[in-house]
């Protein structure tokens, strides 16, 4: 039997994926998206507008600032990068992750790895 993954499930950590994929550099935003699907293998699938809408989100909580690139390589495109904020930001939001995992192993009686 195959898992799957709820929408649900990871909705609260599209942010974080946003700012752990930008921690590595900076990124336009069908870049972000098409790094989700080359990690996942194609299993996992945000929909645009739920990442334009996380976008629009860390940019205002001071997260993210955006830019636009130049146009050598076709269309003018909007960049994003990860601010000191946003640094501070992920951390927070993997030692939490870390602890939920933690909480949830111990709920669905599964050892702690």
């Amino acid at each position: 039997m195959e898992g799957r993954i709820s929408a649900d499930l990871l909705r609260g950590h599209t942010d974080t994926i946003v700012l752990g994929i930008l921690m590595e550099n900076d990124a336009y935003g069908y870049q972000i998206y098409k790094t989700i699907m080359d990690r996942t293998d194609g299993l996992y699938q945000l929909k645009e507008a739920t990442l334009y809408s996380s976008y629009k989100r860390l940019e205002k909580e001071a997260c993210i600032v955006a830019y636009w690139g130049d146009e050598s390589q076709g269309g003018r495109r909007k960049y994003y990068r990860i601010t000191d904020k946003g640094h501070v930001q992920y951390k927070q939001n993997i030692a939490d992750w870390a602890f939920t995992q933690r909480i949830l192993n111990r709920l669905l009686k599964k050892e702690d790895n």
